[in-house]
């Protein structure tokens, strides 16, 4: 389970968004077993989807993230609920490069910077809302900050971090979100770059036994804050057989007919989960009957 935590300021000019998503994170990495590099992004990207999924007003909110650099890595793709839930894909699993000029794992080489980052909300309107952004880091939490402030136009600050152990587990995930409001005064403005100078690193903070609240604290720590709230979240899959019934479905009856002829089963797997779903040729040719 993931914790977040809401604060905003006692004016209520600023606020933010703190979560520690080890567990969502191991969750992600047991299911795709991907190199060290790549879970290191696909962890950030899932945890600023989870952030920006409780940012979402209503229960049957979504988003989506997706990050298409042109890198080694290929595209990855986070999906959140509005109770900050979330799950994630990498196209290439398995990369391997050098790390860092700072002896890091360099997310930014195995992501790439020629390309954008893509945010879908689906927010319940006829259309769902998208906005993308040139990748501008690779490092993803600049890239969430760029995102904001040209397609939303909103001051942020994103911090995120992942990081894995020499046998490729998960030691701690998470980060957080500033966002200034709308008449935010100068003087809460430079308190929070006062506060976050010398802010040491998510992981850093996390490592050191910090929590979620701990962090959003520290965050804001020349600033007073009332929290707002507090919810915990999961890597979760909104897959089900029913979902994929009508995915299949939707290719129609032609392609439904090709499937049931081969004689051979139908297997779909789920890209999130890796869950498997089997369907005989009977199964097959019963959903036929649903696309005619």
């Amino acid at each position: 389970m993931g914790n977040i935590v809401r604060y905003i300021t006692k004016d209520g000019s600023a606020y933010v968004i703190a979560i520690d998503s080890t567990e969502m994170v191991r969750e992600a990495e047991r299911i795709h077993k991907p190199s060290a590099v790549v879970t290191a992004a696909l962890g950030r990207l899932i945890t600023a989807a989870s952030m920006m999924g409780v940012m979402l007003k209503g229960e049957e909110d979504s988003i989506t993230l997706r990050l298409s650099g042109n890198g080694p890595a290929g595209s990855f793709i986070a999906v959140a609920d509005s109770g900050g839930n979330a799950r994630g894909y990498v196209q290439n699993k398995i990369v391997e490069i050098p790390l860092n000029d700072k002896g890091k794992l360099d997310v930014r080489g195995a992501v790439g910077t020629d390309g954008y980052l893509y945010v879908i909300k689906d927010i319940g309107l006829k259309e769902p809302f998208s906005g993308a952004t040139q990748i501008v880091s690779g490092e993803i939490a600049e890239d969430i900050t760029n995102y904001f402030a040209v397609s939303e136009q909103t001051p942020t600050v994103c911090a995120l971090g992942v990081l894995v152990n020499p046998d490729l587990s998960v030691k701690c995930a998470g980060g957080f979100i500033i966002q200034l409001l709308p008449g935010c005064p100068d003087e809460t403005i430079s308190a929070i770059e006062r506060s976050l100078k010398d802010i040491p690193s998510v992981t850093e903070m996390l490592s050191s036994g910090m929590t979620a609240d701990d962090v959003a604290k520290r965050a804001l720590k020349e600033l007073d804050t009332d929290k707002l709230d507090e919810t915990t979240a999961s890597y979760k899959c909104s897959c089900s057989r029913e979902r994929v019934e009508a995915a299949l479905i939707s290719t129609g009856a032609q392609a439904l007919e090709e499937m049931a002829q081969s004689g051979e089963d139908t297997r779909v797997e789920c890209h999130f989960c890796d869950k498997v779903y089997t369907f005989t040729p009977q199964e097959i040719n019963a959903l036929k009957e649903r696309a005619i």
